[in-house]
C-alpha cells in the first residue's frame, strides 16, 4: 500500500476524526483541518468558506488528495442557519475546487444520502442521472447544497479536467459524535435517553445505519483504487433497516430507560420515508463489508457517550 500525503477538511469533525485515523494507521501523512483554535501536531486552523485561510494551507503543503468533508450538517440546522450553510457547503466546496483547478490533487467529496430527497424506490447511484431533480422530491437547503457540491464537481471536471469521487454516506453514527438538536436520530435518542428526557419518536420511517469505523474504512480505501468520477453510496447491511422505533426500542434496552420517556407521533412531515440504499457499488469497487451490526454499534456508542458527559461517575 502506497503511503500519501492526505488533506482532510473538517478533520476534527465526527466522520473526519475517525477518517483521519483511520487514514494514518494505513501510514498515510494526514493534515487535518477544522475550525477549532488549538494546537496540536498534523493539524490547522481553516475554515473552508474563507479563501484565503484556505490557500494559505496549500501554499505551504502538497497533497495527492483531500478528503473534502467540512460542511454545515443537517436539515433543520440548514433552515435556522442557512447563511452558514450556503457559505460553507457551496462557496466553501468552490473556494476547493479552485484550488483543485489549479494543484491537480484528487479529490474525495462527501456528499449524503439525502441527495435522493423523499425517492420512493431504492437508491442506486444513477437515480440522480435517471430522474429530473423535481422527480426526488428534495426538500430541505442541506440536501440542496449537497446536490450543488456534487454539480460543481462534475462541472470542474468538465471544463478544467479535475478528478473527483463523491460518496453519499446515509446515517452514520458512533463514538465521537456528541449530541446536538439537529443531529441524526442516534445520537438523539441516546442522549435523551441517557439524561432521562423524553423524546419523539415518529412511526412508519425506516433507515439502515452505518457504523462510523466501517465508513471510515471503506472511504480511506478510495486513496487505494480511485476511479475518477466516480459516486458510491455508503449504507449499512440491508438485512440491518428497521424503523427508527426499532432503533429506539434498542438504545432503550441498552441504556436501561423506561418506554415511558418516548412520545410516539405519525409519520414526521417533510422527511423521507424509508431510505433504501443500494451500496453495491462501493461493496465491488472499495471492498465496502459493514462489520458492526446495529446493537454493538449503538452499545458501543452509548458507553462513549456515558463517558463523553460524565453520565454515571
Amino acid at each position: 500500500m502506497d503511503s500519501h500525503r492526505i488533506l482532510v477538511t473538517g478533520g476534527s469533525g465526527f466522520i473526519g476524526t475517525n477518517l483521519v485515523n483511520e487514514l494514518r494507521s494505513r501510514g498515510h501523512d494526514v493534515l487535518a483541518v477544522d475550525l477549532l483554535n488549538n494546537e496540536r501536531e498534523g493539524y490547522v486552523r481553516c475554515d473552508v468558506k474563507n479563501f484565503r485561510q484556505l490557500e494559505r494551507v496549500f501554499e505551504k503543503n502538497e497533497f495527492d488528495y483531500v478528503y473534502h468533508l467540512a460542511a454545515e450538517y443537517g436539515r433543520w440546522n440548514g433552515e435556522d442557519f442557512y447563511e452558514n450553510l450556503w457559505q460553507t457547503n457551496v462557496i466553501g466546496t468552490k473556494h476547493l475546487l479552485r484550488l483543485q483547478e489549479r494543484k491537480k490533487f484528487r479529490m474525495i467529496f462527501f456528499s449524503s444520502a439525502e441527495v435522493y430527497g423523499d425517492y420512493a424506490k431504492t437508491m442506486s447511484e444513477d437515480v440522480m442521472v435517471n430522474n429530473p431533480i423535481s422527480d426526488t422530491y428534495q426538500m430541505n437547503d442541506y440536501a440542496i447544497t449537497k446536490w450543488a457540491g456534487e454539480l460543481m464537481c462534475l462541472n470542474s471536471a468538465k471544463m478544467f479536467g479535475t478528478e473527483t469521487v463523491r460518496v453519499r454516506p446515509v446515517n452514520c453514527y458512533g463514538p465521537g459524535e456528541h449530541y446536538t438538536p439537529y443531529r441524526g436520530f442516534i445520537p438523539k435518542f441516546i442522549y435523551h435517553a441517557l439524561q432521562e428526557k423524553p423524546y419523539t419518536v415518529f412511526r412508519g420511517h425506516k433507515r439502515i445505519i452505518d457504523f462510523v469505523e466501517d465508513t471510515a474504512r471503506t472511504v480511506g480505501n478510495i486513496a487505494d483504487n480511485f476511479i475518477p468520477g466516480g459516486v458510491y453510496n455508503l449504507g449499512g447491511r440491508p438485512e440491518w433497516e428497521m424503523d427508527i422505533a426499532d432503533y429506539s426500542d434498542i438504545i432503550l434496552r441498552t441504556v436501561g430507560a423506561d418506554d415511558s420517556l418516548v412520545t410516539y407521533k405519525d409519520a414526521e412531515p417533510f422527511t423521507t420515508g424509508e431510505k433504501k440504499i443500494d451500496s453495491s457499488r462501493a461493496i465491488r469497487d472499495l471492498r465496502h463489508d459493514p462489520k458492526v451490526d446495529p446493537r454493538e454499534g449503538i452499545k458501543r456508542t452509548v458507553e462513549w457517550m456515558k463517558w463523553y458527559y460524565r453520565i454515571g461517575e
